[in-house]
């Protein structure tokens, strides 16, 4: 029983037959302990107070004063905590009394001449109980002989102050003499039963407790301390990016006139986020591998973990950065199609290389059909919200719950919204209703708390459950799953949730991510979910971030306009020698998948952009192997002919994508010709050169050896020149992040 439960006890219900003495106590408590306050012996008035021994007059309670430098209310706690045991013994004697009246009478009469140790020092009267601090000072017969002088009444408010900040602080004092409280109690006391042995008597001296005191005692001191594990236990719950391996702590112990204190516990934080590693796409020779085939992506979730890193001060993980995501976090108004005929366009770009002048870029940039607020169709949404213990952080349960409600005002009337949660097991915490009824929807978002475990899986198979009962063919049905971590209930086989996703897809429903929270984030699972459920992946760390997903962006993240979406690019081995597509590690695809209408491939959302950057190295530039001597023709000898295409194309681009309710794809095609090179990076619009500025600063956090010397301040000095048109300070960010890059720790 903790001194913050003493204070929180007179809102806890009591049986009905005795509130009258749940009342009289507090009451009579309360009362003796303002007299001692204003008592002229005690001795926060006296010099005494100020002296290295207690006076003879000094009150046999445990309150005293603090020093007036020890302002905090967690350190007074921590002393309030550290009391006598007998204190202990009484306060939770009284707690029994409140909740079940007729035992606390026995624990009480138990207790009736038990006094707390008081231990003075030179500047403060401390309560430590049985442990000793270290500028405690010895009794001498001078301090103890020492008058004593009434306190003003300024010194008397001052206590009274302090005492308020004890109970704000979750400490309840206990009176320094208890005899008005036993009086009170006697007077309610029913007589005790025949059985019961008399209380044994105290011995002489300070702090001399009975067999039974000390039993009463140690279970008052068990029950602190369980309590004080609790919430230790709760803090590593929240682990965020720490210095020592999982379990390890350090304790702290000081000796004073040969007692050793309570050691503390120091927590420390572990970072056990989880990101698949893969390794940068290599460079390959056209003579032997001429065709890129990759699936396009539109997730940013990169982005987000990459800036929560760098704003606190240290480099993300190499295996966190993604690049296609860091490049594809920003809008671009590149050029859009005309009509939804053709829901989206490609746009290609050659130019320089800005970090070695010998090789050339390739820039890819797909812009969606951006479907008016009255063409778009019906949405019918599962959120399924992760609640377990560890979702309650601010950043966490609170955030989502803010971001989910800036979305439900961004819905329009007919759609529905239906609520899953989950945590040791799962559960409907809404089903699917009408956006009209808007009430509703909140209210049901308000109720949401945190506990238990992680049983994700359960929650996934009742969200699609929910999406299945009020499906629409003709409507938008997808379930966005918003969580911080693994799932550690249920199914949490990455391969068996895959594939449980991917039949789900098949019936119409789709599957997002909103990601929250550090140190317990799966990324891998939840880019595996994503990009099997024709979903996106989202991380969410602030208020504005989930505006910028969930708002500003609404539309491109649940509104699909072309699924399956691949791309594929054949170069010439007449003007190309070799190829490095920059990201896209978990996106790429065989040769053999571009025709294949069974692959799953990535989504274009309502306005989305897109964007690839192909590095090439052009023939007769210095190559980064040497060419083959057998087998096939060097790239340098190679003579184009009428199939290999005009001379003056370096490659050829195809892009093959399906309408979202048709399985069969369909298929755009754009050559890479000399007309679309320019003489300089200058010379490209805005909008490419910030991307290519994004892409360097991805490799540059990824340490790629490509770079060739490129720096920070070479990006900085790109995107300065390409922030363009920057409404809500994306790019101005990004700005920022470049420059904490620079001094980050690694």
């Amino acid at each position: 029983m903790t001194d913050f439960d003493l204070e929180n006890l007179k809102n806890v219900p009591v049986p009905a037959a005795r509130p009258h003495a749940k009342r009289a106590a507090l009451d009579a408590a309360m009362n003796d302990f303002d007299k001692t306050l204003e008592n002229p012996a005690h001795p926060a008035g006296s010099a005494a107070a100020e002296s290295d021994a207690p006076t003879k007059d000094s009150p046999k309670g445990n309150i005293t004063a603090l020093r007036q430098t020890e302002t905090s209310t967690l350190k007074r706690s921590f002393r309030m905590y550290l009391s006598s045991r007998t204190t202990q013994a009484m306060a939770a004697s009284l707690a029994a009394l409140v909740i079940a009246a007729p035992f606390a009478f026995q624990h009480l009469e138990r207790l009736r001449d038990a006094q707390p140790p008081v231990v003075q020092t030179q500047s403060e009267t401390k309560i430590v109980g049985h442990v000793a601090e270290p500028n405690a000072a010895p009794l001498n017969e001078q301090s103890r002989n020492q008058p004593t002088a009434a306190p003003d009444q300024g010194r008397i408010e001052s206590e009274r102050d302090r005492r308020s900040d004890d109970r704000i602080a979750g400490v309840s004092p206990v009176p320094a003499d208890a005899n008005a409280v036993r009086d009170a109690i006697a007077r309610l006391a029913p007589p005790p039963p025949p059985s019961r042995p008399p209380s044994p008597p105290m011995s002489a001296g300070l702090g001399a407790l009975s067999i039974e005191q000390q039993q009463v005692q140690a279970a008052a001191q068990t029950a602190a301390m369980s309590a004080d594990a609790s919430v230790r236990k709760k803090k590593a719950e929240t682990r965020v990016r720490g210095l020592v391996a999982p379990g390890e702590a350090a304790y702290l112990a000081r000796k004073a006139d040969g007692v050793v204190e309570q050691p503390v516990i120091v927590e420390r934080e572990e970072y056990r986020d989880q990101f698949d590693a893969k390794d940068a796409n290599p460079i390959k020779q056209v003579a032997s591998e001429p065709v890129s085939t990759f699936s396009t992506d539109v997730d940013t979730a990169s982005y987000g973990f990459v800036r929560r890193a760098l704003n606190s001060g240290h480099l993300p993980p190499k295996d966190a950065v993604r690049i296609e995501e860091m490049i594809n976090y920003f809008p671009y108004a590149y050029p859009a199609p005309d009509s939804a005929d053709v829901p989206f366009k490609p746009t290609v770009t050659v130019l320089p290389s800005p970090w070695n002048t010998s090789n050339k870029l390739v820039h890819v940039a797909i812009k969606g059909y951006d479907i008016k607020s009255a063409e778009r169709p019906r949405a019918n949404l599962v959120f399924l919200i992760d609640v377990s213990g560890s979702m309650a952080p601010d950043d966490r349960l609170p955030l989502l719950k803010n971001a989910f409600r800036m979305l439900v005002d961004q819905l329009k009337a007919d759609d529905t919204v239906a609520i899953v949660t989950y945590a040791s097991g799962s559960g409907v915490a809404l089903e699917p209703t009408k956006i009209t009824d808007k009430a509703k929807i909140l209210a049901a978002i308000d109720r949401l708390g945190a506990g238990g475990s992680t049983a994700g899986a359960a929650g996934i198979a009742d969200a699609y459950r929910l999406a299945e009962a009020s499906f629409d063919k003709s409507a938008v049905n997808r379930v966005v799953l918003a969580t911080d971590g693994d799932f550690n209930v249920g199914i949490t086989d990455q391969s068996e949730l895959r594939s449980y996703i991917e039949r789900k897809r098949q019936s119409g429903i789709f599957l997002s991510i909103l990601g929250v929270g550090q140190g317990n984030h799966n990324d891998a699972l939840m880019q595996t979910l994503a990009q099997n459920g024709n979903g996106t992946a989202a991380y969410v760390d602030t208020l504005n971030e989930a505006r910028k997903v969930l708002v500003d962006e609404a539309s491109s993240t649940l509104f699909t306009i072309a699924k399956d979406v691949k791309a594929q690019i054949e170069w010439n081995p007449a003007r190309v020698s070799e190829y490095r597509l920059i990201g896209y590690e978990t996106r790429v695809l065989r040769r053999e998948d571009f025709n294949n209408d069974a692959v799953d491939a990535g989504d274009i959302g309502s306005g989305h952009t897109v964007t690839a950057i192909y590095e090439v190295t052009p023939v007769g530039a210095p190559p980064s192997s040497d060419a083959l001597r057998y087998g096939k023709v060097a790239a340098s000898d190679a003579k184009p002919d009428a199939a290999a295409g005009s001379s003056s194309e370096l490659g050829f681009l195809k892009l093959r994508y399906k309408r979202p309710n048709e399985a069969a794809s369909q298929l755009i095609s754009l050559p890479v010709t000399d007309e679309l090179t320019k003489a300089s990076i200058n010379d490209i619009p805005a909008e490419q050169r910030f991307s290519i500025a994004v892409a360097a600063f991805a490799q540059l956090l990824k340490d790629e050896s490509a770079m060739h010397g490129y720096t920070y301040d070479d990006v900085i000095a790109h995107a300065q020149t390409a922030r363009g048109d920057d409404p809500f300070g994306y790019r101005a960010e990004f700005l920022n992040l470049v420059r904490l890059a620079k001094s980050a720790q690694p």
